[in-house]
Protein backbone atom coordinates (compact mmCIF):
# COMPACT_ATOMS: atom_id res chain seq x y z
CA UNK A 1 0.00 0.00 0.00
CA UNK A 2 1.47 3.29 -0.98
CA UNK A 3 1.74 5.94 1.71
CA UNK A 4 1.73 9.51 2.10
CA UNK A 5 5.20 10.38 3.03
CA UNK A 6 7.25 12.03 5.04
CA UNK A 7 5.55 14.04 7.12
CA UNK A 8 6.33 15.86 10.64
CA UNK A 9 3.84 16.80 12.92
CA UNK A 10 4.12 19.82 15.26
CA UNK A 11 1.76 17.66 18.43
CA UNK A 12 3.11 20.43 21.73
CA UNK A 13 0.00 20.59 23.10
CA UNK A 14 -2.04 18.58 21.33
CA UNK A 15 -4.34 15.17 23.14
CA UNK A 16 -2.89 11.79 21.56
CA UNK A 17 -4.44 8.60 22.75
CA UNK A 18 -2.44 5.51 23.38
CA UNK A 19 -4.89 2.27 24.21
CA UNK A 20 -3.42 -0.43 25.45
CA UNK A 21 0.04 -0.52 28.35
CA UNK A 22 2.33 -2.80 26.89
CA UNK A 23 6.07 -2.05 25.90
CA UNK A 24 4.10 -0.88 22.16
CA UNK A 25 2.55 1.26 24.49
CA UNK A 26 4.99 2.35 25.78
CA UNK A 27 7.35 3.03 23.17
CA UNK A 28 4.64 5.09 21.46
CA UNK A 29 3.78 6.85 24.45
CA UNK A 30 7.14 8.20 24.72
CA UNK A 31 7.99 9.33 21.50
CA UNK A 32 4.40 11.32 22.16
CA UNK A 33 5.63 12.28 25.49
CA UNK A 34 8.89 13.86 23.97
CA UNK A 35 7.06 15.47 21.35
CA UNK A 36 5.58 17.53 23.67
CA UNK A 37 2.23 15.85 23.03
CA UNK A 38 -0.90 15.48 25.78
CA UNK A 39 -0.28 11.82 26.20
CA UNK A 40 -3.22 9.76 27.27
CA UNK A 41 -2.90 6.18 27.90
CA UNK A 42 -5.64 3.87 28.74
CA UNK A 43 -5.23 0.50 30.17
CA UNK A 44 -5.93 -1.34 33.27
CA UNK A 45 -1.92 -2.05 33.90
CA UNK A 46 1.08 -0.48 32.11
CA UNK A 47 4.56 -1.44 32.00
CA UNK A 48 6.72 0.02 34.80
CA UNK A 49 8.72 2.29 32.29
CA UNK A 50 4.87 3.80 31.73
CA UNK A 51 4.35 4.33 35.04
CA UNK A 52 7.75 5.89 35.70
CA UNK A 53 6.78 8.05 32.51
CA UNK A 54 3.62 9.07 33.99
CA UNK A 55 4.89 9.74 37.60
CA UNK A 56 7.42 12.16 35.60
CA UNK A 57 5.64 14.02 32.75
CA UNK A 58 2.79 16.19 33.92
CA UNK A 59 1.35 15.52 30.55
CA UNK A 60 1.54 12.07 30.76
CA UNK A 61 -2.18 10.85 31.82
CA UNK A 62 -3.20 6.95 32.73
CA UNK A 63 -6.94 6.14 32.60
CA UNK A 64 -6.93 2.74 34.48
CA UNK A 65 -9.32 0.92 32.96
CA UNK A 66 -10.59 -1.10 29.85
CA UNK A 67 -10.96 0.53 26.29
CA UNK A 68 -14.22 2.48 26.28
CA UNK A 69 -15.62 3.94 23.55
CA UNK A 70 -15.34 8.07 23.23
CA UNK A 71 -12.18 7.74 24.87
CA UNK A 72 -10.70 8.68 21.33
CA UNK A 73 -12.84 12.03 21.90
CA UNK A 74 -10.74 15.17 21.00
CA UNK A 75 -7.62 13.45 20.21
CA UNK A 76 -5.50 14.11 17.45
CA UNK A 77 -3.54 10.64 17.10
CA UNK A 78 -4.76 7.71 18.04
CA UNK A 79 -2.84 4.64 18.82
CA UNK A 80 -4.49 0.98 19.35
CA UNK A 81 -1.02 -1.15 20.98
CA UNK A 82 -3.44 -3.96 23.10
CA UNK A 83 -3.04 -7.56 22.74
CA UNK A 84 -6.32 -8.38 21.99
CA UNK A 85 -7.18 -8.01 18.27
CA UNK A 86 -10.70 -7.26 18.73
CA UNK A 87 -10.07 -3.87 21.16
CA UNK A 88 -7.73 -2.94 18.59
CA UNK A 89 -10.84 -3.09 15.84
CA UNK A 90 -13.01 -1.20 17.79
CA UNK A 91 -10.61 1.80 18.63
CA UNK A 92 -10.17 1.54 14.48
CA UNK A 93 -14.05 1.90 14.34
CA UNK A 94 -14.06 4.63 16.34
CA UNK A 95 -11.21 6.71 14.76
CA UNK A 96 -12.25 6.16 11.34
CA UNK A 97 -16.20 7.53 12.52
CA UNK A 98 -14.76 10.84 14.16
CA UNK A 99 -11.99 11.01 11.11
CA UNK A 100 -8.69 10.43 13.30
CA UNK A 101 -5.41 9.23 12.26
CA UNK A 102 -4.87 5.93 13.93
CA UNK A 103 -2.14 3.30 14.13
CA UNK A 104 -3.20 -0.12 14.86
CA UNK A 105 0.25 -1.73 15.95
CA UNK A 106 -1.53 -5.12 15.70
CA UNK A 107 -2.30 -4.86 12.26
CA UNK A 108 -0.77 -1.88 9.94
CA UNK A 109 -3.12 -1.99 7.05
CA UNK A 110 -6.16 -1.61 9.60
CA UNK A 111 -5.00 1.97 10.48
CA UNK A 112 -4.98 4.96 8.67
CA UNK A 113 -1.12 5.52 9.13
CA UNK A 114 1.83 3.76 10.04
CA UNK A 115 4.84 5.20 12.09
CA UNK A 116 8.63 4.35 10.71
CA UNK A 117 11.91 3.32 12.81
CA UNK A 118 13.71 6.78 13.62
CA UNK A 119 17.11 7.90 14.17
CA UNK A 120 17.69 11.34 15.38
CA UNK A 121 20.79 13.24 16.21
CA UNK A 122 19.84 16.48 17.46
CA UNK A 123 17.77 17.83 15.25
CA UNK A 124 18.55 15.48 12.35
CA UNK A 125 15.79 13.24 11.86
CA UNK A 126 16.11 10.14 9.80
CA UNK A 127 12.80 7.99 9.23
CA UNK A 128 12.90 4.51 7.77
CA UNK A 129 9.74 2.41 6.40
CA UNK A 130 9.13 -0.83 4.82
CA UNK A 131 5.47 0.33 4.29
CA UNK A 132 4.23 -2.29 7.09
CA UNK A 133 6.49 -4.98 5.52
CA UNK A 134 8.89 -5.41 7.62
CA UNK A 135 9.09 -3.91 10.62
CA UNK A 136 12.39 -5.53 11.51
CA UNK A 137 13.91 -4.89 8.51
CA UNK A 138 13.27 -1.32 8.87
CA UNK A 139 14.90 -1.35 12.21
CA UNK A 140 17.69 -3.35 11.03
CA UNK A 141 18.52 -0.20 8.38
CA UNK A 142 18.39 2.32 11.13
CA UNK A 143 20.88 0.35 13.10
CA UNK A 144 22.81 0.56 9.35
CA UNK A 145 22.51 4.34 9.28
CA UNK A 146 23.52 4.92 12.75
CA UNK A 147 27.16 3.50 12.01
CA UNK A 148 27.07 6.41 9.08
CA UNK A 149 25.76 9.26 10.76
CA UNK A 150 27.91 10.08 13.85
CA UNK A 151 27.57 12.81 16.10
CA UNK A 152 29.45 15.00 13.83
CA UNK A 153 26.19 15.50 11.68
CA UNK A 154 24.32 16.39 14.92
CA UNK A 155 26.71 19.51 15.75
CA UNK A 156 26.29 20.15 11.88
CA UNK A 157 22.47 20.36 11.56
CA UNK A 158 22.46 22.42 15.49
CA UNK A 159 24.75 24.98 13.57
CA UNK A 160 22.47 25.34 10.58
CA UNK A 161 19.79 25.76 12.62
CA UNK A 162 21.16 28.44 14.88
CA UNK A 163 22.88 29.62 11.59
CA UNK A 164 19.34 30.19 9.57
CA UNK A 165 17.46 31.29 12.72
CA UNK A 166 19.99 34.53 13.14
CA UNK A 167 20.02 34.98 9.09
CA UNK A 168 15.94 35.13 9.60
CA UNK A 169 16.05 37.46 12.62
CA UNK A 170 18.10 40.15 10.71
CA UNK A 171 17.39 39.96 6.99
CA UNK A 172 13.62 40.62 5.59
CA UNK A 173 14.47 40.51 1.67
CA UNK A 174 13.01 37.39 0.98
CA UNK A 175 15.76 37.02 -2.17
CA UNK A 176 18.98 37.77 0.16
CA UNK A 177 17.23 35.21 2.54
CA UNK A 178 17.68 32.52 -0.33
CA UNK A 179 21.12 33.49 -1.50
CA UNK A 180 22.84 33.39 1.93
CA UNK A 181 20.99 30.09 2.92
CA UNK A 182 22.29 28.54 -0.38
CA UNK A 183 26.42 30.24 0.54
CA UNK A 184 25.24 29.22 3.89
CA UNK A 185 25.13 24.76 2.85
CA UNK A 186 27.95 25.54 0.00
CA UNK A 187 29.89 26.24 2.99
CA UNK A 188 31.97 23.15 4.05
CA UNK A 189 31.13 22.71 7.32
CA UNK A 190 30.61 19.38 7.82
CA UNK A 191 34.56 18.50 7.09
CA UNK A 192 35.62 21.08 9.71
CA UNK A 193 33.82 19.43 12.08
CA UNK A 194 35.34 15.84 11.24
CA UNK A 195 38.78 17.45 11.00
CA UNK A 196 38.40 19.11 14.38
CA UNK A 197 39.44 22.36 13.33
CA UNK A 198 35.29 23.97 13.18
CA UNK A 199 34.64 26.97 15.68
CA UNK A 200 31.21 27.85 16.13
CA UNK A 201 30.95 31.43 14.62
CA UNK A 202 30.39 34.59 17.50
CA UNK A 203 27.37 36.89 16.75
CA UNK A 204 29.81 39.48 15.81
CA UNK A 205 31.46 36.96 12.94
CA UNK A 206 28.16 35.96 12.16
CA UNK A 207 27.11 39.46 11.41
CA UNK A 208 30.56 39.98 9.37
CA UNK A 209 29.79 37.26 7.46
CA UNK A 210 26.15 38.41 6.43
CA UNK A 211 27.13 41.91 5.45
CA UNK A 212 29.69 40.20 3.43
CA UNK A 213 27.56 38.03 1.50
CA UNK A 214 24.82 40.65 0.56
CA UNK A 215 27.38 43.30 -0.61
CA UNK A 216 28.66 40.67 -3.01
Amino acid sequence: MPYYVPVLLNLAGRRCVVIGGGTVAERKATMLAEAGAVTVVVSPAITEGLLRLHHEREQVVWIEREYRQGDLAGAFLAFAATDRPEVNAAVTVEAEAEGIPLNDAGEGARGSMITPGVLRRGDLVVAVSTSGAGPTAARQLIREIDEHFGEDYEQYINYLSSARAFIKERITDPGKRKNLFRRLTETDILTLIREGSFRPWSEAAMIAWVEEQTEE
